[in-house]
């Protein structure tokens, strides 16, 4: 139990010893009513929180991680009691400090503070930095050693600000260094537990880091205990001993860090991390793991029923939709609620049919990561052997129809053997009619050499006649009987070499006219039969 500081500074509160247990939460609820009409009566409710489970021990860091919405920031009021819990119960080192009023609050103060998130608002313009941060001791009326301005000059330096800005007002500093502010206020009457919420996400990366080694040095230094809310699951992994994942209101994992990070049971644990990119030059041509959830977060307003991640999970059966699963311990350092958990035995193996909404989740999620959900899941086991099965009948399927194609293709040779038969018919046609024109054609050749040898014939007769009649006339007048005789022998006979070459000319032109209608004749079948 704390006890009020005395007016000289001194802490009389008794520090507990490390590993003990500083806060207990149990079965914490907040629901923000809605009010419609002129009475303002509720309507409905936004289930912000709605029964969390779990422990903070001293000395430790507890990280708190989830979607925007899932209710990290209002957990985080509920435990310093700045907004008063629906349900549920706040033990802070064993007191119940649930429904305390100011005045009860008041001592605890010093013991609980809080880092806000958005270090524009959370300090009052109007004020210096001397006077916000010196607040605190005058509120718990403490009166530091030397001086409330000594004090303050301190812890500005302590968080790495200039002693000189004590003067200064909140606008003439940097995101960075507003956030260092809060960070020295919450730090002045030396408390037990600080409630970071969202702590570095405002900041640069190199203030983040910044600011984030500043909180793990003062926890060495002053043997704090942290909750830090984030959403940077790297800053998490860096600063906490312990890490628990919400989704709409409600824890679904807790975990020691490495065990979460290295074998997450939960699947929306498993989804965020499959989100957290690698800085690893050698697998920027790796193909992404990511695992894409469907849809949106559902509303707050109308949580779904039993498992309130079923209708974005690839492993969800009707158990999941109907009963919700409890947070337990199913390996040492490592709690979940779910009822076909990753990386460890299915708890409801009975449950073999995966819901529809499940099915459609699936197709956006790897078929590594669902080999992977095989491995512990039953249904999901079943759902990859009944669409294995399905590839397995599309193969024997697919046998018959290959079958069918020798015999279609024998189909197709027969015809194209009956073409080529009547293609070799037609060519053979063609052959026949080539060789008659080529007959024809020789004849024509061996009348016209025969004609030529004719003239030839002819014009050497002629010659002899003209020489012979040449010899005649210079021989003597006397002969001339006897030349025109021989001359007109020559001309009979050159007259009928002349009618012997016509009528072989007339005979080709015969032959060639008989092989026309022949193949006329020869070629009607085959079209016919096409």
């Amino acid at each position: 139990m704390a006890i009020p500081a005395q007016s000289d500074g001194t802490t009389l509160t008794k520090d507990p010893a490390p590993g003990e247990v500083l806060l207990k939460v149990t079965g914490l609820q907040k629901h923000f009513p809605i009010k419609k009409g002129l009475l303002q009566r509720q309507v409905g409710a936004v289930h912000a929180v709605d029964g969390l489970d779990f422990e903070v021990r001293a000395g430790e860091t507890l990280g708190v991680v989830g979607e925007s919405g899932c209710g990290k920031s209002t957990m985080g009021r509920l435990i310093t009691r700045l907004l008063e819990p629906t349900g549920g119960k706040v033990e802070f080192e064993g007191k119940d400090i649930t429904h305390l009023g100011v005045g009860g609050m008041r001592p605890l103060r010093r013991d609980v503070q809080m880092i806000f998130q958005d270090p524009y608002s959370s300090l009052n313009p109007r004020h210096t930095i001397g006077t916000i941060i010196g607040a605190p001791f005058k509120l718990q009326g403490v009166e530091p050693e030397g001086g409330i301005k000594k004090e303050v000059q301190r812890l500005l330096s302590v968080v790495g600000l200039n002693p000189e800005h004590y003067n200064r007002y909140p606008h003439e500093f940097s995101g960075g260094q507003r956030q260092r502010i809060g960070i020295a206020r919450a730090l002045a009457l030396n408390p037990k537990l600080v409630v970071a919420d969202e702590p570095v996400s405002a900041l640069d990366v190199s203030i983040q880091a910044q600011v984030v080694n500043l909180l793990d040095d003062l926890q060495q230094e002053l043997g704090l205990t942290y909750v830090i809310i984030a959403h940077d699951l790297s800053v998490v992994r860096h600063v906490s001993d312990r890490i628990a994942v919400m989704y709409l209101g409600k824890i679904v994992e807790l975990a020691d860090r490495d065990l979460l990070y290295k074998t997450p049971m939960h699947p929306y644990t498993k989804a965020l991390m499959s989100a957290v990119p690698i800085p690893d030059p050698a697998r920027k041509s790796a193909k992404s793991e990511r695992i894409l959830l469907k849809g949106d977060v559902p509303s707050p307003i109308s949580p779904p029923s039993g498992c309130r991640f079923h209708t974005r999970c690839w492993k969800a059966t009707e158990i999941c939709k109907t009963t919700e699963p409890p947070l337990l311990e199913l390996r040492p350092g490592q709690q979940v609620a779910c009822h076909h958990p990753e990386n460890f035995e299915d708890q409801a193996p009975q449950d073999t049919v995966l819901l529809s909404d499940a099915k459609e989740a699936a197709e956006l999620v790897s078929d590594e990561a669902l080999a992977e959900s095989a491995a512990t899941s039953a249904a999901v086991a079943a759902e990859m052997g009944v669409s294995g099965a399905g590839d397995t009948e599309t193969a024997e399927s697919a046998e018959p129809e290959t079958a069918t194609e020798p015999a279609e293709s024998e189909t197709a040779s027969e015809s194209t053997k009956a073409d080529a038969g009547s293609e070799s018919a037609e060519s053979e046609t063609a052959s026949e009619s080539t060789k008659a024109e080529a007959g024809s054609e020789s004849a024509e050749a061996e009348a016209g050499s025969e004609s030529a040898e004719s003239e030839t014939a002819s014009e050497s007769t002629k010659a002899e006649a003209g020489s012979e009649s040449a010899e005649a006339e210079a021989g003597s007048e006397s002969a001339e009987p006897e030349t025109a005789s021989e001359s007109t022998k020559a001309e009979a006979a050159s007259e009928s070499a002349e009618a012997d070459a016509a009528s072989e000319s007339t005979e080709p032109e015969a032959a060639e006219a008989e092989s026309t209608e022949a193949e006329a004749a020869e070629s009607e079948p085959p079209a016919k039969e096409k």
